[in-house]
Parts: structure tokens; sequence; C-alpha cells
């Protein structure tokens, strides 16, 4: 198959994938297509099938991509068992994004949890999730109720204080976030002033991609500096 027939099978289930999402875990190294003789990219149902389950680890889970692909390989080599009921459709009528980076760009999120419900699935306890709430890193709707985005950055918290990194040590990543949502404002808003009927869709989609970008950078700048402290091989 082509990227477009993949990019068609797997819109029904996730309808914020694009074939430049494609070409980046191919790039990440989550799926490897065969080339043509001219260069084109050619799928095989199993190449889509690996799509599907690693995406839908991303967007169910919140699994960033390097522990997604060292999962992949675990399974191939018997390492691991996969994860039951990762795969296939959305449980639920589409709402929410696909995937971390572009549920942080979608509005209307599908997901409404309490702050009860928010701590037990994020494995927090209710003074942590106060700190988060007054250091900025998180604020329920004008309803009480915390969405998606809040639950993927209570679930990165819970994770972080296992290393004994609390919420006041976040606050940088609130400011640096601050400053990368100015940059792409700056950048996107122009765009959406275009008078034909889509550009909207044309700077959201931008949003998305300088997006991915600006993220697949940062975490390129932290292993570096990493390196060369000595921390990452």
């Amino acid at each position: 198959m082509s990227i477009g027939e993949v990019l068609a099978l797997l819109t029904p289930d996730f309808p914020d994938v694009s074939i430049s999402k494609i070409r980046l875990w191919e790039s990440e190294g989550l799926v490897e297509p065969a080339r043509t003789a001219s260069g084109y990219r050619k799928f095989t149902h199993a190449d889509v099938e690996r799509l599907r389950y690693a995406m839908s680890l991303q967007r169910d889970r919140y699994w960033p991509l390097r522990r997604i692909r060292e999962h992949l390989d675990a399974v191939e080599r018997g390492a691991e068992e996969p994860v039951t009921g990762a795969a296939g459709p959305r449980p639920a009528p589409s709402g929410d994004g696909n995937g971390v980076v572009d549920g942080l760009l979608r509005s209307g999120p599908n997901v409404r949890l309490s702050a009860e419900e928010l701590c037990a699935r994020a494995g927090l306890d209710a003074s942590a999730l106060a700190e988060l709430v007054n250091y900025g890193l998180l604020q329920p709707n004008g309803s009480g109720w915390y969405d998606d985005v809040a639950l993927a950055v209570a679930t990165a918290a819970g994770e972080l204080a296992t290393f004994g990194i609390g919420p006041r040590h976040l606050r940088p990543f609130r400011t640096a976030a601050d400053r990368e949502v100015g940059l792409v404002e700056q950048v996107v808003s122009p765009m959406r002033g275009g008078r034909d009927g889509g550009s909207r869709a044309r700077a959201d989609e931008a949003a998305r991609e300088i997006t991915a970008v600006a993220l697949r950078l940062h975490a390129a700048l932290v292993r570096a500096g990493l390196t060369r402290a000595g921390l990452a091989g």
C-alpha cells in the first residue's frame, strides 16, 4: 500500500493522523516500509496494524515514542506480551486529540474527571494534585472537571515523583511551554486571516506540525545536554 492508502485505513480510528505523522513515526523507527526502485514507500498490512497498535498506545496510555518503540521490539523478541485492548477503534466517539501533541492542540475534550478520579488514574494523592494546581501546571474547567490533557500532565507528574521530582520542580516546564505556545501563535495567527474556508484548518495543521518538530528539537537538546554531562550514551 502507498502512504495515502495507509492514511485512509487509519483515519477512521485516528482522525488526526496525517502523512507527516506517519513519516515521523517511520523516522523514529516505529515502522519500516519497503521502498520501490523509484523510492516510494510501500506498506504491508502488518505495517498498518503495527502503526494502529502503536498509535493506540500513545493515544490511550500516553506512552512516549521511545517507550512504544522499545515495547514493540520486546514483543517481537517475545520478551513482552502485547498490551490487551491497545489496538482497535476508539471506545467512545471522537472528541479529544490523537496522542499528547494533538490533544494539546484540540478543543472540546471528551474526558471529564473529578479530582478524585484524576488522582486515582494518575497515581497522585490529593496534596500532590493541589500543588500542581497551585504551581499552574493543572487547572480544572469552570465546572471542576479535568480533561485528557490534565490527565497527561498529572500522569507525567506522578511518574516523575517516583524520582523525587515534585511539582515545585516542574515550574520551568510550564514557563518553557508558555514560551513555545507564544512562538507557535506568532507564526500561525496570520494564517487564520485568510479569506478562504480552509485557512483555519491549515493554521491548525501548521500548529500541529510546528509543535511536533519543536518537541523533537527539545528532546534532542536535552539528550545532547545529558550526553555532555556524561549521563547518556
